[in-house]
């Protein structure tokens, strides 16, 4: 048997302890604090997430049935319900925000060269939000609808690699387009975005930072056509055309020309419509970038099927703040383990893997690695064999 460390312990080596000790200074995370640091509440709250633990007081008896390994693990202070709840409570949200994205910032960097099924030398991004639903009585402070609370994720996604790069916390009210108004935009990098980003003041400030847009036009709208281009139809395009919005208002808000691709999905049989500031890709690529934009559908659902982000440790804002921040930096932490050691498992695999061995004292990598092993079918070994 290894005789050495625990697997939660070789996890927690990929965390860069001098930014997050940086972090937690910035907001003064233990000022007071005597027993119970901001470090052992990110080991408490990263271990539920590993293990999918369903309350604090689930946490307290798990971490409490093993008290020999948590000195071990890096926990210094002592677990207790009462205690993680106050320090979820109080502590500000925003030091495991600030890390969350020192650890997107290192995972970026790794994944730059990643393949995301379209050959581009941009960077793609897909944008896009989600709904977590939330009891009014429990969570009044989530507002959304009459007599229903929810949180909205607004998610900026690299596509390389999957990658959140700039996610959002909002109660269920604020609609998607206003992420919009707090984006920096990357010159020469491409954002995919569904209808509900159509603002055409927003797109316009995209277009002046030299960032481009792909995006499915609205039923009602009302253009002008300059002239098409030749297009193969044989690839689903059915028409690539440069046009002017036709509307006043829409005028005014984007004076510039478009371009407007008519997609046919040859598997679908779905008709799409496509605008974008970019003249320059081949309308298919214009087509499968856009194909591309579901890679943030399934983000959202990976993480809300295996990490703790539908059902919260506490109530307050605060406290649900700091568990989704959590939440995102185990998914990047364990993207950054997954890219560093060269595994070729799928992150459902190893967080399924961590899950049921984080206190075994096995070697990270020969626990993770993926092993080919032969099905023999072999017989017992105390059975006679007839042929030998």
């Amino acid at each position: 048997m290894h005789i050495g460390r625990t697997m939660f312990a070789q996890l927690m080596d990929f965390v860069p302890l001098y930014e997050f000790r940086q972090c937690v200074e910035r907001y003064q995370g233990n000022y007071k604090v005597k027993t119970f640091s901001c470090w052992d509440q990110f080991l408490c709250m990263s271990f539920a997430q590993l293990t999918y633990r369903e309350s604090l007081r689930d946490i307290e008896a798990c971490l409490r049935a093993t008290p020999s390994k948590l000195y071990h693990v890096g926990i210094r202070g002592t677990v207790a319900r009462n205690t993680l709840a106050h320090a979820n409570e109080t502590r500000d949200w925003r030091i495991y925000a600030d890390f969350a994205q020192v650890l997107i910032r290192i995972a970026r960097a790794l994944y730059v060269s990643e393949d995301f099924g379209v050959e581009l030398s941009q960077t793609a991004y897909a944008l896009d939000a989600t709904i977590i639903d939330l009891c009014l009585s429990v969570f009044p402070w989530a507002k959304f609808r009459q007599g229903k609370a929810a949180v909205k994720l607004h998610t900026l996604l690299d596509l390389r690699g999957s990658i959140p790069v700039i996610i959002r916390i909002t109660h269920g009210k604020i609609h998607e387009v206003n992420i919009l108004d707090e984006l920096s935009f990357e010159p020469g990098a491409i954002y995919l975005m569904d209808r509900a980003y159509l603002d055409w003041a927003r797109l316009y400030r995209m277009h002046l930072s030299g960032a481009f847009f792909v995006t499915r036009a609205k039923r009602n709208f009302v253009f002008q056509r300059r002239y098409s281009q030749p297009v193969d139809k044989s690839t689903g395009v059915q028409a690539d055309q440069i046009i002017l919005a036709a509307g006043y208002a829409t005028q005014q808000d984007y004076p510039e020309q478009l371009r407007r691709i008519r997609y046919r999905d040859a598997v679908t049989e779905k008709r799409l419509i496509f605008l974008s500031n970019n003249f320059l890709l081949p309308a298919p690529v214009i087509a499968q970038l856009y194909q591309c934009r579901w890679q943030v559908e399934l983000f959202f659902k990976w993480i809300k099927q295996h990490l703790r982000i539908k059902a919260f440790y506490g109530t307050s804002e605060n406290a649900v703040k700091t568990q989704i921040w959590i939440a995102i930096a185990m998914y990047v932490l364990v993207a950054i383990i997954k890219k560093r050691l060269k595994l070729e498992r799928s992150l459902y695999t190893i967080l399924q893997i961590l899950s049921v061995t984080i206190f075994e004292k096995i070697p990270i990598l020969q626990a993770l690695a993926q092993n080919h092993y032969q099905d023999l079918d072999r017989e017992l070994c105390n059975q006679l064999n007839l042929f030998n």
